[in-house]
């Protein structure tokens, strides 16, 4: 039954693609096949099938970017976070190189604006569970505290309190909680919302929502 199910999954998506390409020679509108690229997702798929678009088998990634973030066959954002890493190293380096004496309040912002918007873009999608993941996520920002003069020498503990900067981690996981809050008070459009369901007989304190 569970191959039946994969074998019409896999018919549906081919003769997608040929109605998308009856529709590209309906309005001559030319497709670059060689930008067609084809991704299984999960652990337990069937990766024998092809998929071809005018007779040409479409090459098989085992991941691919989308607006800016790295989808990989297991969905683990492995490749993602270290590319992320890696971006946000660099940035330090540029800053480390113009600025010699950086105080506080100039480090907090060219941090802010340089260096953790690449750590957080598009978290809610990525957000790591791996503990190596969150550590190695975490380091970056532990190294760039060490870059103002004044805090050096604290812990990393002690530097965020300093510099009033809360972990990678937590702005992750709070990031999370406001996503859950505008989803069960309808800040989205009600038509392409999550719909999550609330257990009616809960107890809570305050209010239904905690």
């Amino acid at each position: 039954m569970f191959k039946h199910v994969i074998c019409d999954d896999h018919k549906a998506l081919q003769l997608g693609l040929n109605a998308l390409q009856d529709w590209s020679n309906k309005w001559l509108l030319k497709l670059n096949i060689l930008k067609c690229k084809t991704v299984f997702f999960g652990r337990n798929i069937n990766k024998n099938y092809t998929y071809s678009v005018q007779g040409t088998q479409l090459e098989r990634l085992e991941h691919m970017k989308d607006l800016g973030v790295i989808f990989d066959s297991e969905l683990n954002f492995v490749q993602h976070c270290k590319e992320n890493i890696n971006t946000a190293i660099s940035y330090l380096g540029i800053i480390k190189r113009n600025f010699v004496c950086l105080d506080e309040d100039a480090f907090v912002m060219l941090y802010k604006s340089l260096v953790r918007s690449h750590l957080e873009y598009a978290n809610s999608v990525w957000n790591p569970h791996r503990r190596g993941l969150i550590k190695d996520l975490e380091k970056v920002q532990m190294r760039a505290t060490k870059l103002v003069i004044t805090i050096k020498n604290l812990t990393y503990k002690d530097s965020l309190k300093r510099l009033k900067l809360p972990t990678l981690k937590y702005r992750r996981i709070r990031g999370d909680m406001i996503e859950v809050y505008k989803i069960l008070t309808n800040k989205y459009d009600s038509r392409v919302n999550l719909y999550l369901e609330k257990q009616q007989d809960s107890i809570t304190r305050d209010h239904s929502l905690n």
